[in-house]
């Protein structure tokens, strides 16, 4: 009969190893989850080391389509453990699993170390947080829950609604604003196409009839000639000030003022707030559903928001709950929320249905975005092509109007 040595944790996170024989590796399984333990590993031990010789060799040969992780791939990735896991596949064997088919060079570097880490006792969740740059907080935060609770599976299957939401969003948003800086990339293309290349020509073609040209025309071709000398220098100064400006707002002064510049938009403003508040309340629906304490939950959210407005916002909202407040108290006096996320937020704690509620005001500003990005690329579609319309045609006139001036003349 085989040999198998696993790995198992318990309910208090307690991890064992020991030594079975049985018929085969979904025996070993079938029995461990029985006596209501997390089976972490099952291997057989005649054939361990040469199983994983192998393993590791096709790993190495392995080739990624891409080398960072995108949101797809860690959408893919949570998925797949979840529906692993829920089937009774052991962790390292799920992950073997989804080593095989990861398309992110990145990820499968982490996710090796990952695997080795568990096999040497370490949790899911400690492992995970040796990778900070892949999996954040939010990530680790949720799966230690799930440990605790011994309900990884059902954990994962939340961060899978949540990375399928938060993808959907931003693909609503993307999709709204990518069309028009295609037309205006298109745009800038074709005047530089022209300065460049069509211009000089029918700059010659002038020179040589000797014709007075029209103002639309002496202009433009000034312009192309300034272009066309200064090309190099026009570049060299649009990189550089596009690094600076960069550069600024990554500084903590500079990404402030250029969040507030943001906020005062006219309604653009309102919209970028939305989408920040959305971000804070859809976090904060899934942590505290999964069970983390609510002032960790906020602590997590400061950190992932990714504004720094909103940060010090739930800053004064931690210290107002340290204090024995509700979370709608410091909510309400900073002014940043709107009052009908503060009305229904107030609703849930009142009711013991906070996360319900920060759920639906996540999907109702959701909403009010994907709709408004949705109008916002069928309003701006024609005004572009107009606008494109009007510069090509002018470029045309202003280089052709001089041969018909001179064309009638002959004819005269």
């Amino acid at each position: 009969m085989p040999r198998f040595s696993y790995t198992i944790r318990d309910q208090n996170g307690k991890t064992f190893k020991n030594v079975i024989d049985a018929y085969d590796r979904d025996a070993v399984v079938s029995q461990l989850q029985r006596q209501n333990y997390f089976v972490v590993s099952v291997d057989e031990v005649k054939s361990g080391h040469k199983r994983s010789d192998a393993k590791s060799k096709k790993k190495s040969e392995k080739k990624f389509s891409h080398k960072k992780v995108k949101m797809t791939d860690m959408l893919a990735f949570a998925r797949q453990l979840a529906t692993m896991l829920e089937a009774g596949v052991t962790l390292i064997r799920s992950l073997d699993v989804i080593l095989t088919q990861v398309q992110s060079e990145f990820l499968a570097n982490a996710l090796n170390q990952i695997r080795a880490d568990i096999e040497q006792g370490s949790t899911l969740s400690d492992a995970l947080a040796k990778h900070p740059t892949v999996f954040n907080q939010f990530w680790v935060s949720l799966i230690e829950v799930g440990e605790a609770s011994g309900t990884i599976p059902t954990v994962l299957n939340k961060l899978v609604f949540y990375l399928e939401q938060q993808a959907r969003f931003k693909s609503s948003i993307v999709s709204g604003i990518i069309y028009p800086i295609i037309l205006f990339g298109v745009c800038v293309g074709a005047v530089v196409f022209f300065a460049l290349v069509v211009g000089p020509k029918f700059e010659d073609i002038f020179n040589q009839m000797g014709a007075d040209l029209p103002l639309i025309t002496t202009v433009l071709l000034a312009i192309f000639k300034f272009i066309k000398e200064k090309f190099f220098l026009i570049v060299l100064t649009l990189v550089g000030a596009g690094w600076g400006f960069r550069k600024y707002i990554k500084t903590y002064h500079g990404r402030m003022k250029f969040e507030k510049f943001l906020f005062r938009l006219p309604t653009f403003g309102e919209i970028f707030q939305l989408i920040v508040v959305e971000r804070f309340t859809s976090q904060m629906s899934i942590l505290i559903d999964a069970g983390v304490p609510i002032l960790y939950a906020l602590d997590i959210s400061e950190r992932l928001v990714d504004n720094h407005t909103c940060a010090l916002i739930i800053q004064d909202i931690k210290e107002g709950v340290k204090g024995g407040e509700l979370l709608v108290g410091p909510m309400e006096r900073s002014g940043f929320f709107p009052p009908m996320a503060v009305q229904m937020i107030m609703v849930g704690e009142e009711t013991g249905e906070l996360s319900k509620m920060l759920k639906h005001v996540s999907a109702f500003y959701q909403d009010i975005v994907e709709t408004f990005m949705s109008r916002f690329a069928t309003i701006v579609e024609p005004f572009m092509l107009v606008f494109m319309g009007g510069v090509i045609g002018t470029i045309v006139l202003a280089m052709f109007l001089p041969m018909f001036n001179l064309s009638q003349l002959g004819g005269g």
